[in-house]
């Protein structure tokens, strides 16, 4: 929440973009959600404890800040971080160039009142970690520990991460199961072992047996599966795991419509283009050319009519005809009625009343 106000230059080419305080606020409000399904935030000297910076940052006066934490780093110091190094040539605001005294002041006052000893983080907090280290040792003689991990890279050595495009997020509001199961069932073969080593508790021996049976038949992709399932499994539980997999029975056609709960078709429904109707609509009854139109799986009458005359087009996985009518009676648990083109092209009439 304080943190989030200014913006760390860490592994960035460019300023990042300052966001309204009620989006950072929402923000860190949310993170405590996704971390429960890690972490025990239940009382007691076991339980996790979640603290956000906005607390002793934004009280915190200018002068207080400069006098109590500016002090005790020259500016060639800061010079020498590869975050702020990195950014000499094309500029860095003030901002961002002040972030590592503010992530420092963070763990200088952990440290004092909740005994804070050690930080984690990527490689890429290395010069954050150690400022907060020096600004202890310096203000409270205490002696303070970092700890970092490599970025995790692809094969080729682009970086994984939110700020790097094909953002995949534990919010399931952000990346609904579904697509994040398929996020990790399309990774490479040769990142899969390297994930499973990273992502999964499984044994070594375990991971072993698994990469070689997907290398003795690399189509049938059973290490990304595994892979898949177990991260899915963790981060949105198996009940949902068993969604997405009955969501892409469906979505590859071997899936049964009419006996899908609501909450298998709605993540279906969010993985397909939809054209939202209204119950007069369908009481009145959608011609099937009509419907495929309004949902862009044909371009035209003609283009509809061919399509229907050679079978090419379904209504809730039944063959449609030129004669088909949809109506409320094709209405599924999720208010939706799936329409498809071929084996994979889906769209979907949504029902918004």
């Amino acid at each position: 929440g304080g943190t989030g106000m200014v913006g760390d230059p860490s592994g960035r080419r460019a300023e990042r973009p300052m966001l309204p305080a009620e989006t950072v606020a929402t923000n860190a409000a949310a993170l405590r959600g996704q971390l429960s399904h890690f972490l025990d935030f239940g009382s007691g000297p076991t339980g996790a404890v979640m603290r956000d910076n906005a607390e002793w940052l934004a009280p915190m006066g200018l002068l207080e800040f400069l006098r109590d934490t500016g002090k005790h780093f020259t500016v060639n110091y800061m010079l020498q971080k590869e975050s702020v190094k990195s950014r000499m040539e094309d500029g860095i605001s003030f901002t961002e160039f002040a972030y590592m005294l503010v992530q420092a002041h963070d763990f200088a006052h952990l440290s004092q009142v909740a005994g804070c000893e050690l930080q984690l983080g990527g490689s890429d907090q290395w010069g954050n970690i150690t400022a907060g280290i020096e600004l202890g040792s310096r203000c409270h003689g205490a002696k303070l520990h970092g700890l970092v991990m490599p970025l995790l890279t692809t094969a080729s050595g682009a970086k994984f991460g939110k700020s790097e495009g094909g953002n995949v997020w534990l919010d399931p509001e952000k990346t609904s199961p579904y697509a994040f199961h398929q996020f990790w069932l399309q990774a490479e073969d040769a990142d899969v072992e390297r994930l499973l080593r990273f992502f999964t508790f499984l044994d070594l021996a375990d991971i072993a047996t698994i990469v070689a049976e997907h290398q003795a038949d690399p189509g049938q992709r059973t290490a990304q599966r595994r892979l898949a399932d177990d991260v899915t499994a963790r981060v949105h539980g198996n009940d949902a795991l068993e969604r997405v997999k009955a969501a892409a029975a469906i979505l590859f056609g071997v899936g049964a419509l009419k006996e899908t709960d609501a909450a298998t078709l709605e993540l279906v429904r969010r993985e397909v283009p939809s054209h939202g109707t209204t119950s007069a609509t369908l009481d009145a009854g959608i011609p099937i050319v009509d419907a495929l139109i309004a949902t862009g799986l044909a371009t035209s009458k003609s283009e509809a009519r061919r399509g229907l005359d050679a079978g090419g087009f379904s209504v809730n996985g039944a063959t449609a005809t030129a004669a088909t009518i949809v109506t409320r009676v094709d209405v599924l648990s999720a208010g939706i009625v799936l329409l498809r083109k071929g084996k994979k092209n889906w769209a979907a009439l949504q029902l918004e009343e």
